[in-house]
């Protein structure tokens, strides 16, 4: 018998699962999501992914910007769930919410619990330089990702693999775990196991002061850095463009040989010494301009063999 659903999710990332939890016949009651924002040059107000989606399919939409209000939480409670799937909401569910189901609240993480808890498990794991991560369906508690954990699918993570690669794949691959753990839930089979107490990490939200590159870095951070924070917010350094200093996103890289002044350029195809090793620009992108592959970016903006960067 189909499980009776409220969903909760913002962004491109929940949209999957939201779209496979209706596809395989649940009864998706109700959506919440956050409430439409200024967007794009005319800051006219945008639906989040999962809005748009939920009106296509003619599900009803919350965008309460609380759940702390009694009468919010009566409005839930109402809805008479056998279970709440959140997956980047982006709200605090207070203890009346996470009860109210008949089978609690659960949650989607995209890392390998205890490590990473917290905003950023993606950008995280790859900026650390992490060879492996997942997915993990978690019974919700009041902690921050603390939650019995039931179910996990582990992969590995490219060498090269940027942020916005691994944020798709794990995207896909919760959506069907998701599917898979309202299976066992069905059945009564959802086993849920707390969480080791050795291991635990934690995944604070990105700042934008962190993304500016510090070339006396060693060159496998760097790299890390680069792919850790691509699309966004995106690893930066500053260059003087017609003589104007102007911020210079860097989108992709690849780690290469070579030695020299951190910052300085040691070729015509942009490899940049860091303070050990080097890497080579491979995909940039100027202020209010799209994202190039390094040859177009260097036919704009010539960048010649012995430059030093900032």
């Amino acid at each position: 018998m189909p499980l009776r659903i409220v969903f909760m999710g913002t962004p491109d990332f929940s949209v999957p699962c939201l779209s496979e939890l209706v596809g395989v016949g649940h009864d998706v009651a109700c959506v919440y999501t956050q409430p439409p924002r200024a967007a794009g040059r005319g800051q006219k107000e945008r639906l989040s992914p999962v809005h748009a989606f939920a009106e296509q399919a003619g599900i009803p939409v919350v965008t309460t910007p609380t759940l702390k209000d009694p009468h919010e939480q009566r409005g839930f409670a109402a809805i008479g769930a056998d279970v709440a799937v959140v997956i980047a909401y982006g709200l605090i569910l207070p203890g009346e919410v996470l009860q109210a189901p008949k089978h609690g609240c659960l949650n989607l993480h995209a890392s390998l619990l205890p490590r990473w808890r917290g905003a950023a498990p993606i950008q995280r794991a790859i900026m650390a330089g992490d060879a492996e991560t997942g997915v993990m369906v978690m019974q919700m508690d009041e902690g921050l990702d603390t939650g019995p954990v039931c179910l996990g699918d582990r992969t590995s993570i490219g060498a090269d693999e940027t942020a916005g690669e691994l944020h798709d794949r794990l995207s896909r691959l919760g959506a069907d775990l998701m599917v898979r753990a309202l299976a066992a839930l069905e059945r009564g089979s959802l086993d849920c196991k707390e969480q080791e107490e050795e291991g635990v990490t934690y995944a604070a939200k990105i700042e934008k002061a962190e993304a500016r590159i510090d070339w006396n870095s060693p060159a496998s951070d760097l790299h890390n850095m680069i792919r850790g924070l691509s699309p966004f917010p995106g690893a930066w350094f500053e260059l003087e463009v017609n003589g104007k200093s102007e911020r210079i996103k860097v989108l992709r890289s690849s780690l290469t040989d070579g030695a020299g002044t951190p910052g300085k350029v040691l070729d015509d195809a942009l490899t940049v010494a860091c303070g050990s090793g080097s890497v080579q620009l491979t995909r940039l992108q100027r202020a209010g301009k799209k994202p190039m592959l390094a040859g177009e970016f260097l036919r704009g903006v010539p960048v010649v063999s012995g430059t030093t960067l900032s």
